[in-house]
This record gives structure tokens, C-alpha cells and sequence, in this order.
């Protein structure tokens, strides 16, 4: 490592580390001996440097990605970059269309901010009059020139016009080759250009000479054509197939080696390390900007569920409606996608559908019951949402969501006509109680209802809301020294706003737009966020070696405030996180799945008032 001075200055340490021969001193300002970074060996090599690769355009083009990749290569700032041909579409010999098509690609490459090498592949040379033309405007067909004592040769697979598969190096070219190898004979690496993979191609002329040429260098070779991705290692080099960039392709991914890429070449002492960039992962700055926050995050997904309560559990068939709701200045377009049901048959009226700005469309789920199942128990429904916006060119704003849906039994919270003493004895709260049947976690770690089980109960009087809540644990874990998170606790969610909006809460803005109630059984900090809770919210509790026993009483005055009315409904969510094995074993045991969940479901856990 490079010396390293310290001098003490103002009672602060100034590192002063000098760059060698580039005369460069960095100052670090720092109050202590110990330094906050691993080396000072900078990754700055005067031999290193960094180049990209495009490939093919062409080939069943498709417009607008080229030119993305130019753009996205002005923000990468490659020091050059190379191609692999199929520049144009080409195969033609009307000249006016060549013109054409190349001042149109000429055109993308003026706003290239770096230098750019031309390698031709079978679209841009497959005649005499394409070669002529190629020869007018970029002099000759295969060139080789030297950068930081690495050799770079762009050769041309197109030289006896057999078009696509059935590339060839002739003897002229071999011949050009072979001189520039022996003049370049101790570069420290050579990286070879052309269109076609002569490496998988028969009767490719000069081609395994060539290789045996470059058999023992140092080299890289790299082609396109195919559309597909490839690496073989072979001839003691790497020779590298590239995708498209911007060519006809599936786009079937990366196992199938179908993308639109640039390849980011950084060149080292030890060889080129190589980086494919994908194009859809290339961003500037704007990716996610104020403006998109307030189109994207800062609202509800745009496609919700209107809940179903039901009385009679097994009817034959019910309705309810997708609405989709547009409150941007932006058209937006949206996509369903649904799902075979194991016990019910449902349809909606269409998949895709327009809502232009500002306003609102419905879309109708039919359900149909034929074999009178018990809807309140049914495995939810599943239906995909996909959502994009006409905002400004921006075709990437796409949100997707999960929407579950299930009809719900509709569960009245009574008065009682005696005083709730809250003590923890359940004595006076009868028989009308809802017990969670779920559980999440490994299947061998709950050995059931023994093992635990939970059941709440519900009331009111004109003062408050009351919750019972009967925990049969058999171990009932509690360490005073950790987390209430990391022991056996309670977990109750309170949503008292309007029922169309607590129904679509997907568990933010906890604390503030509705109440989270979540406690361990500790004897001291048992309650977590307790000065998040409401003014006036009571609770009493009795352990027993069995399990617990609680009460919760929430304050009326909070429902009628949330509610901006006198309360008829709220939801509620109910869960238990039990520990066994001294903490080693986790389950949860939710009355539905937790709000801010992916199995969440829309309206889940709403109690009306009597």
C-alpha cells in the first residue's frame, strides 16, 4: 500500500494519501486514528479502461429499443462502443431503400455522446450493391486498430454474400488477418468483432485458421446473429454469442438467452470482465421522481373488490363489482387475468378495459354456487390486476397486484346488557365466540388445538367497544430480556373509518388511521407502541399455566371519530404469534390474513353494529 500521512490539525486527523505519479493528494477529514474504509488502493489503472458492445438492431426490428440503447449507453459514457452487425434490414439492392435505412440508422448513432465501430452482418452486406454502399459510406469491411495494448479486429463473416448461416473468412480477408496478427503479435490481449458465429457454421472458408491463428493469445471473440445469448469456451478463448439489441425476439428470458442487451466490457490486466446490461434495467436519474411517487405510492391500487357480506352461507349464486378508479390526469389501461376455482364458477364482463382520466369504471364478478358449499369458507379467489398509465412515454409504469376475494359472513356486534368489568375473567361473556381455525409456519411445529388455540368475543355498550380474547397456549413462552416480537404476543388490528375504506386497508399509516394493539405477556414494556394507542384504550389480562385470558376496551368516542359519524361498522384483525421449543418454533394464528399480507382480502374481519 502507498504511504499514508497523518497530521494533526484543529484536533482533527487529515489523511493525505499521494497518487503516485499522477501527483494527486486526497484529503479525508477525520477525527480518529482508525480509519472508516478498507484500502487506498484505487481502482484507477492507466492500462484499465471500459467499452460496450451493441448487437443486432436488425432482423425483424423492433422500433424504438436501438435507440433506447443509445440513450441508455449516453448515461453509461463508455469510452467507445463496438457492434456485431445487422445495423440495417437490409437485404436489398434498390439503393434509395439503402440510403434510406442507413441515414436512418446513422441518424441513432450521431447521438451517441462516444465512438462508434461498424461491423457488418447479413442484413447490411448480402450483395455487391450492399457492399458497395457499405463501402461508400464507412471505406472498407474489415478494419483492426489498437487501444491500450489491446487489439481489437473487426472482421467481415459477409465476404462471399451466402446470407444468413453461411458466413465465411476468404482468403483475402485471412491473409489481412494474419498480418495483423503478427504485427500485433505481443498486445496483451486481441478481441475479435464479426457477425456471424463461424464457430457453429460448416464451410466458413478460412475460419479455423483464423482460430488456429488466435489459438495461442490471449482473445475474446464475439458475434450476434442468432438472437440468442450464448458463452462457449473453446480454442483457449471465449467465444460469446450475444442476444439483440433490439432484433426480432420471443424475449423469453434469460434461460433461454432472449433479451435486449449492451455488454459492458471493462478491460483489465488479467483480461476483459464483461457485464451484459440489460436494457429494462438501464435507468437515469428519473427512474421514480416526486411525480411519479404521487402517481404510483401515494394512492390505493387502483383496482379493488367491493366486499360481499352474506347471511345465507350456501346461496346459490351472488354479484359483486370491480371497481377501477382513475384519479390521475393520465389514461389508464388496465388488464384482469383470472383463475380456474376448485368449488365455484366465476366470470367477469371483460379483461381488459380503458378509464380515461378522472373517472371511474365497474366491472362485474358473477359467482355461481353449484355445489352448495359454505362461501364463507371457501379458498378465496385470485385475480390478477395489471395497471398502466399514458404518462408521458413512460410504457414501464406498469403496477400489478393480487386481489383476493371471498364472500364473508356478516357478523353483528351486540349490545350488552350488562357491565363489562374488566378484570380478565371471561365469566360473564357467554357463549357467542369466533374461534381462529388458521395457522402459517412449518407443519410439524403445531401439533394442534392443544398445542394452542385462540378464540375472541365482541360487545359494546355506550361507552366502549369490548374485545375477549381466550389463548389456550400449553407453553406459553415469555422472556422479560427480548422483544415482544420475538415471544408469545398478541396482535389486534382496529380500522374504524367508513367501511369503504377501512375494507382496503392494506396495513400503512398504522398508529394514525387506525390502531394496532399488540402486546407480549411480560410483566413489564409488555405493550409495544402503547403511546400510539387512543386516549382512554384499557385492558386487563390473568396468565394462567394454560394460557391467557384478556380484555380490551376501546373508547366509542375514538369509533364516532375515526367514522366522522356514530359508528355502524369497523374492521377487526385478530392474531397470535406463539413460540415453543423456548423460541426456537414460530406459528401465527390469524383470524384472516394480516392486512398488509399478500393473502390479504379485502374486507376481511368487518363487524356491524347491531
Amino acid at each position: 500500500m502507498k504511504p499514508l500521512y497523518l497530521t494533526l490539525l484543529l484536533s482533527l486527523f487529515i489523511h493525505q494519501y499521494f497518487l503516485g505519479q499522477n501527483e494527486q493528494t486526497i484529503f479525508i477529514d477525520i477525527p480518529s486514528q482508525q480509519k472508516p474504509w478498507n484500502t487506498l488502493d484505487w481502482n484507477d489503472s492507466p492500462s484499465q479502461f471500459q467499452f460496450a458492445i451493441v448487437t443486432d438492431r436488425t432482423g425483424g426490428h423492433r422500433p424504438g429499443i436501438f435507440m433506447d440503447a443509445i440513450r441508455k449507453l449516453n448515461l453509461l459514457q463508455p469510452e467507445f462502443v463496438m457492434s456485431v452487425g445487422d445495423l440495417i434490414e437490409g437485404y436489398t439492392t434498390d439503393v434509395k431503400r439503402l440510403d434510406s435505412e442507413w441515414t436512418e440508422f446513422n441518424s441513432f448513432i450521431d447521438s451517441l455522446q462516444t465512438p462508434f465501430f461498424y461491423v457488418p452482418g447479413n442484413h447490411d452486406i448480402t450483395n455487391k450493391v450492399m457492399e458497395k454502399k457499405w463501402q461508400e459510406l464507412f471505406g472498407v469491411t474489415y478494419y483492426h486498430f489498437v487501444y491500450k495494448d489491446v487489439l481489437f479486429l473487426c472482421l467481415n463473416s459477409e465476404d462471399n454474400y451466402r446470407g444468413a448461416g453461411k458466413g465465411t473468412i476468404d482468403d483475402e480477408q485471412y491473409e489481412y488477418i494474419k498480418k495483423a496478427l503478427e504485427d500485433n503479435k505481443n498486445v496483451k490481449w486481441t478481441l475479435v468483432f464479426l457477425h456471424q458465429p463461424l464457430w457453429v457454421q460448416e464451410d466458413t472458408k478460412r475460419w479455423l485458421e483464423v482460430e488456429k491463428l488466435l489459438e495461442d493469445r490471449n482473445h475474446n471473440v464475439f458475434a450476434g446473429h442468432y438472437h440468442r445469448y450464448w458463452k462457449t469456451e473453446r480454442n483457449n478463448g471465449k467465444y460469446i454469442a450475444l442476444a439483440t439489441t433490439g432484433g426480432g425476439s420471443k424475449l423469453r428470458g434469460t434461460a433461454y438467452g432472449e433479451f435486449d442487451h449492451v455488454v459492458w466490457v471493462t478491460m483489465t490486466e488479467k483480461g476483459p470482465i464483461l457485464t451484459n446490461l440489460l436494457l429494462n434495467g438501464i435507468w437515469d436519474e428519473n427512474i421514480v421522481t416526486k411525480e411519479i411517487v404521487d402517481l404510483v405510492r401515494n394512492r390505493p391500487f387502483p383496482v379493488q373488490i367491493e366486499p360481499v357480506y352474506i347471511e345465507n352461507k350456501k346461496t346459490e349464486q351472488l354479484s359483486t363489482s370491480l371497481r377501477i378508479t382513475n384519479t390521475t390526469d393520465y389514461k389508464m389501461s388496465v388488464k384482469i387475468h383470472t383463475y380456474t376455482h376448485p368449488s365455484v364458477f366465476y366470470k367477469l364482463d371483460t379483461s381488459e378495459i380503458i378509464v380515461e382520466p378522472n373517472d371511474v369504471s365497474k366491472l362485474t364478478l358473477s359467482l355461481i354456487n353449484k355445489e352448495g358449499i359454505d362461501l364463507t369458507k371457501m379458498a378465496p379467489i385470485h385475480i390478477e390486476a395489471e395497471v398502466k398509465y399514458d404518462y408521458e412515454g413512460r410504457t414501464d409504469l406498469v403496477l400489478k397486484n393480487t386481489i383476493n376475494f371471498m364472500p364473508f359472513p356478516k357478523l353483528m356486534v351486540k349490545k350488552i346488557k350488562k357491565d363489562i368489568v374488566l378484570d380478565g375473567n371471561l365469566n360473564e361473556w357467554g357463549n357467542n365466540w369466533i374461534t381462529i381455525d388458521n395457522f402459517k409456519g412449518i407443519p410439524f411445529d403445531y401439533k394442534g388445538p392443544n398445542d394452542c388455540s385462540v378464540k375472541f368475543s365482541t360487545t359494546y355498550d355506550e361507552t366502549n367497544l369490548y374485545l375477549a380474547l381466550n389463548i389456550q397456549d400449553d407453553e406459553l413462552y415469555i422472556n422479560e430480556g427480548i422483544s415482544p416480537w420475538q415471544q408469545d404476543a398478541l396482535i389486534v388490528g382496529l380500522d374504524a373509518r367508513p367501511k369503504h375504506i377501512s375494507a382496503v386497508n392494506v396495513g400503512e399509516s398504522r398508529g394514525k388511521d387506525w390502531l394496532l394493539y399488540f402486546r407480549s405477556f411480560k410483566d413489564e414494556n409488555a405493550l409495544y407502541g402503547e403511546e400510539f394507542l387512543p386516549k382512554g384504550v384499557k385492558s386487563a389480562i390473568k396468565k394462567s399455566k394454560n394460557g391467557v385470558t384478556l380484555e380490551i376496551a376501546f373508547p366509542i368516542e375514538y369509533l364516532n371519530k375515526m367514522q366522522m359519524n356514530s359508528w355502524s361498522d369497523l374492521r377487526l384483525g385478530v392474531g397470535y404469534y406463539d413460540f415453543d421449543d423456548n423460541g426456537e418454533k414460530r406459528t401465527e394464528h390469524f383470524w384472516y390474513p394480516s392486512w398488509d399480507s399478500n393473502e390479504n382480502i379485502s374486507g376481511s374481519g368487518m363487524l356491524f353494529k347491531e
